[in-house]
């Protein structure tokens, strides 16, 4: 049987319409065989809120091919295996090897390195970083964006950082055996998103919730671009974002969480915890959406221009009146082509619209003693011109930032292909004269 195609345009565009956020997969053992997978949870809040998770698969190489899944207008970063210490240079010395084997041993399923994955995702945060592309860290992908730019994390929170407190200041951050019903508390931080997003459910001045997380790192010392948005009791940071990178509206987005918002979910699976919990996802969605008109009104190109009949006979026109007046000029000879004078119309009257002096010229031949020719029409024209310049003017005020983008690049791209088309011309005008040499 032959396969189906879909005639429908609206369905074919679908992925063309549709903002794409890159989400790297994890890599588990499954029958013996390699298995790579993401959690639901992430992708139906991606596809929710109006986008395309676009799986990056853990396969050796891939780092190196992440040019060939632009466009990219978005990524999300979620759970791993621990980060390759080497990377942040950690202080590792001031555990014993036989901390670092218990370590090893508790969280077995985290302490593989996968330097593979590490390279793609530190590729992919670099990569938001230097051309502003919106980015959403949840779990081990803060720990990411932290460490790519300079900040470090501890090796092991238990050993480096609850067992130096008081008991009453101490938070679990795992818990093995409940891993979706486990909480603990953060303290928020007034004026930060998450503030925004939690402020209804926040209890007077306590600024704090409970949150879901599985982890047993934390960022230890955050990168100086950034700024905090939560703590959890011991002081590890739980979120944080880069303030000068954070407007939604204008596709800026860059954060990380430690905690799982899309996790803290009720029995039911459709009822979080709190209604704030899916704006992490809903505002970096919304982050997205704007990343891409703002990349497809300064990189599309419009569809090729189609004249109806009545344009395409005056643009025929135009341009046999140039090509007459250009053949007076040059051969002076104006008398032996008077039954075309009609046909020079249309090209004179353009050329009288645009040969008007400028007042800085006309100021000139003015000192030199010189008189303006048809004075009276020059400043005429010259009043219409102001007119119409401020009428252009008052007009484009009224656009936004996406609307001058992209009446700029129509503008840019008819430059561009009316150079284009002079320069065959003109080339084709070269070779014509060298063949009749």
């Amino acid at each position: 049987m032959g396969t189906i195609e879909i005639e429908n345009p609206k369905v074919n565009d679908l992925s063309q319409i549709l903002p794409r956020v890159l989400v790297v997969s994890r890599r588990t053992v499954r029958k013996n065989k390699f298995v790579d997978f993401v959690g639901e949870y992430h992708l139906d809040l991606i596809v929710r809120y109006g986008c395309v998770p676009v799986i990056v698969p853990r396969v050796t190489g891939v780092h190196m091919l992440l040019e060939s899944f632009k466009p990219i207008h978005g990524v999300l970063l979620c759970e791993g295996e621990d980060i390759d210490p080497s990377l942040y240079e950690s202080e590792i010395s001031s555990l014993s090897p036989e901390e670092l084997q218990e370590i090893r041993e508790t969280h077995a399923s985290d302490t593989a390195i996968d330097k593979e994955k590490d390279s793609i995702e530190l590729s992919l945060a670099k990569l938001c970083l230097e051309q502003n592309i919106p980015y959403l860290g949840i779990c081990r992908g803060s720990q990411i964006l932290n460490v790519a730019c300079g900040g470090t994390l501890y090796l092991d929170l238990e050993k480096e950082l609850t067992n130096k407190l008081p008991e009453e200041r101490r938070t679990k951050h795992i818990d093995y055996d409940n891993y979706d019903g486990h909480r603990h508390v953060v303290r928020i931080v007034e004026n930060s998103p998450l503030h925004s997003w939690f402020k209804d459910s926040l209890n007077g001045d306590k600024m704090e919730i409970l949150v879901n997380s599985y982890h047993h790192q934390g960022v230890k010392r955050l990168a100086q671009r950034f700024v905090p948005m939560a703590f959890a009791s011991d002081g590890l940071m739980e979120g944080f974002y880069d303030p000068d990178a954070y407007n939604p509206e204008e596709g800026k987005f860059i954060m990380g969480l430690q905690f799982h918002p899309e996790r803290m979910r009720q029995d039911d699976l459709d009822k979080f915890d709190y209604p704030g919990c899916p704006a992490a996802y809903q505002e970096f969605a919304k982050a997205v959406i704007a990343y891409q008109k703002k990349l497809n009104s300064t990189m599309s190109v419009p569809k090729t221009l189609k004249l109806d009949r009545e344009m395409e006979n005056k643009r025929k026109i135009l341009v046999r009146s140039f090509s007459l007046a250009k053949h007076m000029y040059t051969r002076g000879a104006p008398g032996k082509i008077a039954s075309k004078e009609s046909e020079l119309e249309v090209g004179a009257e353009f050329l009288e619209s645009n040969t008007a002096l400028s007042a800085e010229q006309e100021m000139r031949l003015k000192e030199m003693g010189a008189t303006v020719r048809n004075g009276g029409s020059y400043m005429k024209k010259l009043k219409v011109d102001e007119d119409k310049q401020r009428m252009a003017r008052n007009m484009m005020n009224k656009m936004n930032i996406e609307q001058l983008s992209e009446l700029m690049a129509f503008y840019h791209l008819m430059g561009n292909i009316c150079g284009d088309v002079l320069e065959r011309k003109l080339h084709g005008n070269v070779n014509e004269c060298i063949k009749k040499l």
